[in-house]
């Protein structure tokens, strides 16, 4: 089954026996946001020009959430640094869309339950374990030293952003780690624009946890 890069973390973030995130949903939504940069810049349909993001190519690629985001962008009036746009595309309700979505596919299953009768509250376990399965295995390959494919650098430099990363792979070592997030492994332009896409994500990372640790203390 194919999955864009933002189902494939999100996937990875969910634990498949209850359904509920391993990280915050705070740092959850600023990882989705940037994955949806990374497919972007991925298809080529974004560049970075002078820290900023461009269109190159405002051809849709037929993915709901994906052509949303381009047509965004294509339709802001100035050109913005990526933290602006993992900022302004950040949001529970994309999380939802995305994990319904699979839920749709088959992938998840959607559970709603009452608290105290009056909260409904939503949890995704795995329906279909075979695609986290097939992600796992491609990224613990990657980690443990086999030449990483474009996909897979991406997704574990968005992982480690978002803090997930020794959640899901807790005996990943620290130097590997390092050195798919800092390699060239699809050319210079794109390896920088996911670098900072991915510097975007652990700014949003850092702002959410520093807000919620400032909430829980009044």
């Amino acid at each position: 089954m194919d999955v864009t890069i933002a189902e494939e973390l999100l996937l990875l973030a969910y634990r498949e026996d209850t359904g509920k995130p391993l990280v915050p949903t705070t740092a959850l939504d600023a990882g989705l946001a940037g994955a949806l940069l990374a497919d972007l810049f991925v298809a080529g349909r974004i560049g970075l020009e002078a820290k900023r993001l461009v269109v190159l190519d405002p051809t849709p690629l037929g993915d709901e959430e994906l052509d949303a985001a381009l047509a965004r962008i294509a339709g802001d009036a100035r050109e913005r640094k990526p933290d602006a746009w993992v900022t302004r595309l950040r949001s529970a309700d994309l999380r939802d869309r995305v994990l319904r979505r699979l839920a749709g596919r088959g992938v998840l299953s959607e559970r709603t339950t009452k608290v105290l009768g009056l909260f409904t509250t939503r949890s995704y376990p795995e329906a279909d374990p075979s695609v986290e399965l097939a992600s796992r295995g491609r990224l613990g390959e990657v980690l443990a030293g086999a030449e990483p494919d474009e996909r897979s650098a991406v997704l574990i430099g968005l992982l480690h952003a978002c803090r997930l990363l020794p959640k899901i792979f807790p005996d990943a070592d620290r130097a590997r780690v390092k050195e798919i997030i800092e390699g060239d492994w699809a050319g210079p332009a794109v390896a920088k624009a996911i670098a900072a896409v991915n510097a975007a994500v652990m700014a949003g990372v850092t702002a959410a946890t520093i807000a919620s640790s400032s909430i829980a203390a009044t």
